[in-house]
């Protein structure tokens, strides 16, 4: 997530063998005037890891030249593979669908600094936005990445259902039941697997990850750190509850599920993004597709409720996990019964359209 900023007095935060990167980089371009005079600013909204942006002056008039650093966070290896989502950055940037790796050092690299703007949480349900976000998404989900292409979903939950028991109190177990979560796992891998269609997802699609170029509108998708091949339908249902949150708030983990879009707004979306092939899907094609989604905001509400418990314990980043972790939990359980009933309806109870 890159998002909003502060300057820092001190470059004490960028570790000497990246700060010597960034001085060798500086020197190979004309336009820096001082490869030594770097400027250091931390970008806030960032969860997993520290994101700088580096800027140096330019000769005369000349726009300062930019790069990104992002220090990865301690701890968060149980999250992810780094070394598969480095090659997901390495293919990304190959292939031109986001920045250019700049260079690699031990806990981190030097990212091209993108000249978008990142958007911000009302931007996910302006229809015009959005409508570009969809089209963006089947595009990436339609990326033959390599390596294996089963859906890790699953998996990846059992392995931070574990994960969070190992690290909870008792008093943050229990008020999440997570004792009841593995058979919860189990429910919901029975109800949804088996017929969804895959591909390759983002698994993290809040407006942090997402850049707009304003006189094109073109979208870039960033930060690869969750990606893999899953149903597409839960990185939508994943996408449609980051609609409720805003991570630049004073209290950043709260959510407000009557942001979640509306059956119209869902429906939108949904026919753009099966639409943006040149195929014109049926009404059967969007409504099953529909219903689909919402299904597996139950298993995006697991995920980031497990990621919560897990981060309070590995994560020194200020933010509220726990609280959020609660939110996604109760969100979970209360809309369990009518999802998982023969006529599911939409969790946006109270939602209004977007």
């Amino acid at each position: 997530m890159v998002a909003s900023e502060y300057t820092m007095d001190s470059k004490d935060h960028i570790p000497e063998e990246a700060k010597k990167m960034l001085q060798s980089l500086a020197s190979e371009w004309d336009d820096v005037l001082d490869s030594n005079a770097l400027q250091v600013i931390r970008l806030k909204g960032a969860m997993t890891n520290q994101v700088f942006q580096i800027k140096w002056p330019a000769r005369k008039d000349g726009v300062p030249r930019k790069v990104l650093v992002r220090i990865y966070g301690e701890g968060v290896d149980v999250f992810f593979d780094r070394e598969n989502e480095i090659r997901s950055f390495e293919f990304m940037s190959k292939h031109g669908q986001g920045p250019r790796l700049l260079g690699r050092f031990s806990n981190g690299r030097i990212e091209e600094f993108i000249h978008a703007r990142t958007l911000s949480a009302p931007d996910l349900r302006d229809s015009e936005i959005s409508a570009h976000i969809a089209a963006k998404m089947r595009e990436f989900h339609t990326l033959d990445m390599p390596g294996p292409k089963n859906a890790v979903l699953w998996d990846r939950l059992r392995k931070w259902l574990q994960a969070a028991k190992d690290m909870a109190t008792s008093e943050e177990a229990k008020a999440v039941n997570l004792d009841a979560i593995e058979d919860e796992i189990v429910l919901l891998q029975r109800e949804l697997a088996g017929k969804e269609h895959i591909g390759f997802c983002h698994n993290d699609l809040q407006y942090g990850n997402i850049m707009m170029e304003e006189d094109t509108k073109a979208i870039t998708i960033i930060d690869y750190e969750y990606s893999s091949y899953n149903p597409i339908a839960f990185d939508i249902a994943n996408h449609f509850c980051e609609m409720t949150a805003d991570y630049h708030t004073e209290t950043p983990h709260i959510l407000d599920f009557r942001k979640y879009p509306g059956e119209q707004g869902a429906r939108r979306f949904i026919r753009i993004y099966l639409s943006h092939s040149g195929h014109v899907p049926s009404e059967a094609e969007v409504e099953q597709l529909v219903q689909d989604v919402e299904k597996y905001t139950l298993a995006s509400h697991l995920f980031w409720g497990l990621w919560g418990i897990i981060s309070e314990h590995v994560n020194e980043i200020d933010f509220d996990y726990i609280g959020y972790a609660r939110q996604r939990f109760e969100r979970y359980w209360s809309t369990r019964p009518i999802l998982l009933s023969s006529h599911g309806t939409s969790p946006s109870d109270g939602a209004t359209d977007s």
